[in-house]
């Protein structure tokens, strides 16, 4: 895995803090700016992000750039990530 950082352009989370319990924030798009940072790091059609929280405590956005090594019978060493099934939301 890479050690530098790399930001999601285009992609803000805040938290808010008067919302319900179960609300825990929400993400902002730019969309032109998403559109270009997507393309650019994009494999197999997929773009995997985390929200993080800075030494200072607030939340950002960067692209993980976790890449499984691969056994020896060819198999990766972590699962695949899968889209979220509409089964999975709590909702």
């Amino acid at each position: 895995m890479s050690q530098d950082k790399v930001f999601a352009d285009g992609f803000l989370f805040k938290r808010r803090e008067n919302a319900p319990e179960f609300v825990i924030g929400n993400i902002s798009v730019k969309v032109d700016d998403a559109i270009t940072f997507l393309n650019n790091n994009q494999k197999n059609g997929w773009v995997n992000l985390n929200v993080l929280n800075s030494k200072s405590g607030k939340p950002y956005i960067e692209l993980d750039t976790f890449v499984p090594k691969k056994k020896a019978n060819g198999t990766d060493t972590a699962p695949n990530q899968a889209p979220v099934q509409e089964a999975d939301l709590p909702f």
